[in-house]
Order: C-alpha cells, then structure tokens, then sequence
C-alpha cells in the first residue's frame, strides 16, 4: 500500500505523504494566520454581531444539547475537534487505499477520450457520406417521376391503340353469325350489338379520316344490310302473326319486347326500313284492334236485357202491370230501373278488374246482364289492352310525351272513335238512370286505375265518355222530377195509407245513387237529388190532403217517411241531408199523431191539464176552484176507462203501422206522453187551491200507473 502511494504523484512531483505531511506543518503554523473578521483582539470586531453570532449558535440543536446537560463548552469543543481531526485522518487513509483505483480510473478516462475521438473522427465521415446519399435519392426520385409520366402516356397511347384495334377488327363469329343464325338465337343478338357499335364507331373515324377506317367499311356496311334485311323479315312476320284469331281477347304484341333492340338498329342505321316496320305495325294493330272490339261490343249486346227501360218508365207513371217492372215477376234475374239491389257489385274492387264476359259462354248458359255490366266488361278489356299497348308502344318504338300519345291514337283511335259513336247511340235511347250513373263511376274509377298505371293515353277517351253519359243522367233525373211534379193523385189509384210504389220507387232510387256517389261526390248530382227529394216531399203531402181525416193523413205520412228513411238509412251515411230531412218530418208527424190518438179517450184530461198549467204561470189557477164537478168527472173517468183506452190504443196502432218497430216506437212515446199529462194532472191538483179536493183520493198512484203502462210496451 505504501509502495502504492509513493507511486501516486501530484503534478508538482509531490506523494501523497509528502503532501500529508505539509499539511500537518501547516496545522502548527494556524497561529500565524490572519483571521481578519474572526480575531477578537482587533478593534474593529462589533459586539452586535457578536451577539447576533452567539444567539444563532445557540439555537443548534446540539448546542442545546450541551447546554441541557450541563457540559463544558470548551471540554465539548475540544472533543469536537478532536472527533473532527479523527474523521480527517480517516479520510486520508481511505483515500491512500483507493489510490491505485483513481489512478486507474483516470487511466480508463483516458483511454476512453482517445476511443470517442476517434469516433466523432467516424461521425464525421458518416454525416458527409450521408450529405451525398440525399443528392443521390432525390436524382432518382425525380427520375422516377419521369419514367412514370412516360408510362403512364404509353399507356394510355397502348389503350386508344388497343381499343381501335378491337372496334377495326371485324371477327370471323360476327361475320357468320350475322349471315346464318337465325335472329331469336342469343348470339344473333350479342353479335348484333357488337355489330351496331362498330358501325358507330367506323362512322365516328370517317368523321376524323382515319385511313384504317376504310379497310373494314365494305365488310361492316355488308353486315349492315345482312342484318337489316333479316330483322325486317323477322320484325314482319312477327306482326303478321298478330292477324290470327285470340282465343283470350288478348294481343299479344309483348312478345317483340324482348327484340326491341331491333328496332333500336333499324331506327340507327336504316331508318326507312324502321318506319316502314312501324307503319306496317300501326296498320296492323289499328285493324285488329277496330275489328276485335266491333265483334266483342256486338257480342256483348247479344246477352244485355231483352226489355230496358223507355220514355215511360219515370217515377211518377202511374204503377201498373206494363209500367215499373214492380209488378213483373217474368224478370226475376233482373232489378228495377229504380232499385240497386246487386248492381252496385259492379264497382267492388274484386268485380271491376274482374275477367271479361265471354258472349258464346254466356249464350249457351241463357244468361243475361243489365247493361252496366256489359259496359264494364267492354270498358276493362279497353283498358287492359290500351295500357297494355301504350307501354309497348313507349318501350319498343322508344316513344314519350306526345310522340307516344299521338303513336297510341293512330292504333287505338279508329276504335274509340267506334266506342263513342255506339254508346252515343245507346245513351240517347237510355232511360235507366240506375245504369247511366254506374257507368259514369265505371269510368271514373277506371280512370283511376290509367293514371296508377302511368298509362294517360286513355284521359282524352275517359272525358268524352264522361261527357255523353253525365248530360243523359241529368236529363234523367230531370225527367223523373217532372213526372213525380205532374203526378195526379186522384189517378194513381185506390188511396191507402200504407207506403206508396212512387215513394218507394223514389226511396230505392235516392238511396242508390247517394250510396254510389259517395266515393267520387258530384255537387250536381246532389243538387238534382234535393230537387228530387222536394218533389217527393210535396207528392206526399198531396196524397196526404187526399184523405178527409187527419189521424189517416198523419197515418199515411208517417208510414211513407219511415219507409223512405228505413231505406235510406241502409245505404247512405247517417249524415246525408236526404236522411236528416226525413227524420225530422218523421218526428214532427209523429209527434203530431201521438198527439191525436191521445185527444179521443184522453182529450178531456189534456185539455184540462193544459188549462191549468197555462193559470199556473199566470197566478190565477184559483179561477178552477168551481170546475170540482168537471175535475171528478175526469178523475173517475180515467180511472175507470185508462186500461181499455191504452189497449185499444196499441192494437190501433199496430194496424195502422206497416213498420212493426216504428209502431212499436209510437206506441211507446204515446204511452210517455200519457204519464207525463197525468204526473200533470197530479201536479195541478196538489196545488193549494184544489187541494182539499175529496176526489184527489180516487187519483191512480203514479207509480202504479206507470207499472200498467209498461206492460203494453212491447219486449224486444
């Protein structure tokens, strides 16, 4: 170890001992020393800092230690230097005995200085390396670019190039396929369009003069006419077809759709042969069109009604064995003119797109049908042929807007044009009003199914029908409102006060016609109905006058409103004026009727109560006071006689009533009626004036009165 320090050397050429021990001269020599602001002996030492020193030392923790205990403080900072120069030497020891490990230390630094220059000497190189590689990567960076964008024009020059190449090129199939497959092979049409774009192309290089064009134009242009030729055959024949006989009444000019690219070909590259194919389509069409449609509408008449209605068939003509099919039971497959029963079928949604009539089907089975349902199944197989047609006509002649309308009437016109000259002719004739409005609403719901369809090449066709058969029910209608106004009472007949045929007839007809207009409301229509119902409401009361009672001129009346509301009610709305008109007539005659039959065994009770009731509010009921001989006459005689009178009340008005149930309702209210005039009739009498009656102990319990009364309340 010691061999080990006398080698470590300062940099004055001094050991370690050498140096330890000048430090220990240096000891001895601490007397010598300048203390300066530390010296106690010079006069320039300030007693206050002094103190400021002394009072910080004290507040040691170790001072107060000393303190505390009592030591010496000069013995414990003697011991205190002395465990100082302890740890000092201490060190110095420790030191010496590391030495030959500092000294290897700073060996090892050294030598590692020496590696770390000779690598920031390589960093160096690197960095100037890595300078050049940057200017090398952007070089080929922007070559790279550039090879790409001469790519990229290759390309695009290889594609154009390739393309012509393939649209010049005329392949051995095309060739062959054009001449010998029969057009309704899948190949014929694939090589076809290949043949149709390399016709537009070759058109669009003879634009730009390209010589390569004119080495394929004689071969594509042979083609051309090849497949012109054969569409044209196929296109014909196929229209040809369509002349044959239809066992289903259904054209069947679909069938070309699936070859409307044909068309497109001819339209593109032959255009005379295009419109001569579809002239030859249009004659074609027009002409069986027109001649299905005579044939059928011909047939169809055949099955209609031997007898229709005439000129004298009105509301108001008097019934008899020939006039209103009422009294007819020979036609018990058919309604009335004035009645709807089943014919409103024909506007359910199940029967108006229902199959066609077949005429020989219905020949052979003796069947017969009103003409509204000959109209709807004319009407229908027009419509599916026309929206069948229309949409043909828009997808293979690739038609819209009026090119296609006035396409569709070139067919179909002729054959409209038959319709309306038929039905006009018809209509002129038709007095079944019931008929005329079920095919105005015929029409006006099929007219909503063309424009579901998107399908408006029939609109034109539907106004004109609309405007032959709205005229002729309104004149109709009109007349029937004349007859019943020029009706006679006294030659319609023996009276009766049961419901009478003309407002029966005029029941069934008002019921009928609001029950179908409900769904397309007409204010026309309503307005001619409220005429109707005026007219109907005035003949009443005239056949009512007719009667030289009053009981059966109420009778009468009551019977005929209910009956026409009773009808009503089956088919119209709640809410209609026809309805509420009639209910409140009805309520007001039988009121007046409960009033009646209530005057004859009751009338002297009534009048009384009324009397008395009338001196109740003025204050002078007093004044009954000398009519106690009148008051026991009707007291005991309703007591006596109020069984009887209510049974024979009810047996009358069950006679008189054809309706059970409105007899049983009037009977009921006259019952009402008749508790209510004798809780009166109670009420007058517990006044103070005619209290002290002795008569008043022969009065009926009300309460007993009305447990009676229900009795002859009928129970369902």
């Amino acid at each position: 170890m010691a061999e080990g320090a006398a080698a470590v050397r300062g940099a004055d050429g001094n050991t370690a001992e050498d140096m330890f021990l000048q430090d220990e001269r240096t000891d001895g020599d601490l007397t010598q020393l300048n203390l300066g602001e530390l010296d106690l002996t010079t006069d320039e030492f300030i007693l206050d800092e002094v103190d400021i020193h002394i009072q910080a030392n004290l507040e040691d923790d170790l001072v107060k230690e000393a303190l505390k205990t009592g030591v010496d403080l000069r013995q414990y900072s003697k011991q205190v230097e002395a465990e100082l120069q302890r740890i000092e030497q201490a060190s110095i020891r420790d030191y010496i005995k590391e030495s030959q490990n500092i000294a290897l230390l700073h060996n090892q630094i050294t030598a590692c200085d020496s590696i770390l220059e000779r690598m920031e000497g390589m960093l160096s190189g690197f960095q100037s390396d890595l300078s050049s590689i940057s200017s090398e990567i952007q070089t080929l960076q922007q070559q790279s670019v550039s090879m790409n964008v001469r790519l990229k024009n290759r390309q695009a020059v290889r594609s154009q190039l390739s393309q012509l190449v393939d649209e010049l090129v005329v392949p051995g199939a095309m060739i062959s396929t054009i001449l010998d497959s029969p057009v309704t092979e899948q190949d014929f049409l694939e090589q076809l369009h290949e043949l149709n774009n390399k016709i537009n192309f070759a058109k669009e290089l003879s634009f730009r003069e390209t010589l390569a064009c004119s080495d394929i134009q004689d071969t594509v242009d042979k083609l051309r006419v090849k497949a012109v030729t054969k569409i044209r055959e196929f296109i014909l024949q196929k229209i040809y077809s369509f002349r044959k006989p239809m066992t289903n009444y259904q054209i069947p000019q679909n069938t070309l759709l699936k070859y409307r690219f044909f068309y497109q070909f001819l339209l593109a590259n032959e255009r005379t042969v295009a419109k001569e194919v579809r002239d030859e389509y249009v004659d074609t069409m027009s002409k069986i069109y027109y001649s299905y449609f005579k044939s059928y509408s011909g047939r169809l008449l055949k099955v209609q009604y031997e007898e229709v209605a005439d000129k004298d068939d009105l509301m108001g003509v008097e019934d008899t064995a020939k006039k209103g099919f009422f009294s007819k039971p020979s036609l018990k497959s058919r309604n009335t003119i004035f009645t709807l029963g089943q014919r409103g079928s024909v506007l359910s949604p199940a029967e108006l797109e229902g199959p066609v009539l077949v005429p020989h089907t219905a020949q052979r089975g003796d069947s017969r049908y009103p003409y509204e349902l000959l109209f709807r199944s004319q009407h229908y197989a027009l419509l599916d042929n026309g929206c069948r047609e229309f949409l043909f006509l828009s997808d293979f002649f690739m038609v819209a807007g009026n090119s296609a309308l006035d396409l569709f009437n070139s067919i179909m016109g002729k054959t409209l044009s038959m319709f309306l000259k038929t039905m006009s002719s018809y209509v002129s004739d038709c007095f079944d009003s019931i008929a005329v409005f079920l095919c105005i609403h015929i029409v006006l719901r099929f007219r909503a199914i063309t424009a579901k369809r998107s399908v408006p090449a029939l609109d034109r066709y539907w106004d004109a029908v609309l405007e032959l058969l709205w005229p002729r029910f309104e004149f109709i209608l009109e007349q029937n409102i004349q007859s019943i106004r020029n009706s006679d009472p006294q030659r319609l007949g023996l009276l009766d006060t049961r419901p009478h045929y003309i407002t029966r007839r005029y029941a069934e007809f008002s019921s009928a016609i609001v029950s179908i207009n409900q769904t397309f409301p007409n204010e026309r229509t309503n307005t001619l109905l409220g005429q109707l119902q005026v007219e109907v409401e005035n003949f009443v009361l005239k056949m009512a006058a007719e009667f030289p009672s009053r009981r059966d001129q109420l009778i009468f009346l009551i019977n005929n409103y209910d009956m026409m509301l009773s009808v009503l009610m089956e088919r119209a709305a709640d809410d209609s004026k026809e309805v509420e008109g009639f209910q409140q007539l009805l309520l007001a005659r039988t009121q007046e009727f409960i009033e009646e039959i209530l005057s004859s065994p009751f009338g002297g009770m009534i009048a009384f109560v009324k009397e008395a009731e009338a001196l109740m509010e003025k204050g002078q009921l007093d004044r009954l006071k000398n009519d106690e001989a009148r008051i026991c006459q009707l007291v005991r005689g309703f007591s006596s006689s109020w069984k009887q009178s209510v049974e024979a009340m009810s047996q009358e008005v069950m006679r008189s009533f054809t309706n059970f149930k409105n007899g049983t309702s009037i009977i009921q209210g006259a019952l009402t009626q008749l508790i209510q005039y004798y809780h009166g009739f109670h009420k007058v009498l517990n006044q103070p004036p005619l209290r002290s009656l002795a008569v008043r102990s022969e009065l009926i319990n009300l309460h007993h009165l009305m447990v009676e009364v229900k009795k002859h309340k009928p129970n369902f």
